[in-house]
């Protein structure tokens, strides 16, 4: 019996090798587990037990201590949101038909958007009041 949980171990391995949710691992070691006890015993029950316990502690105890390192996202951090709320001068007319427009909100040049969906002039002063994806959404002051 004891290859049979070394084979089921071998797929649980292989399995965790092709995902990345980290969690038949801990399965691929109650089947070694279950290994271990098939030396000294024949009756299925108790292997099974031993292996289903060993999985269940397992997961429970490193689940936690394991995703703090791996569900971890990268946090990029941005200075874009600095510019709501800032003055900006309309270098390109803001047309909200297609989806045309240019701001200059310091030394930087924008794409924008009209908030209230109408059309604005060059050389007009106009305030961002939000950030749309890559577009500043600005109103007319």
């Amino acid at each position: 019996m004891w290859s049979i949980w070394l084979i089921i171990a071998g797929i649980f391995f292989i399995g965790e090798i092709m995902t990345v949710g980290f969690l038949l691992f801990w399965f691929g070691f109650g089947s070694l587990a279950a290994m271990i006890v098939s030396f000294f015993t024949t009756n299925i029950i108790i292997q099974t037990t031993v292996f289903l316990i060993i999985s269940v502690l397992l997961l429970l105890i490193t689940k936690p201590f394991v995703k703090k390192f791996v569900d971890k996202k990268p946090t990029v951090i941005t200075n874009a949101y600095n510019i709501i709320g800032k003055k900006a001068i309309v270098l390109e007319d803001i047309d909200p038909i297609q989806s045309k427009g240019l701001v200059k909100i310091g030394t930087e040049t924008w794409s924008a958007e009209s908030e209230a969906d109408e059309k604005i002039s060059k050389d007009t002063e106009v305030e961002v009041t939000a950030i749309k994806g890559v577009k500043a959404v600005v109103k007319t002051l």
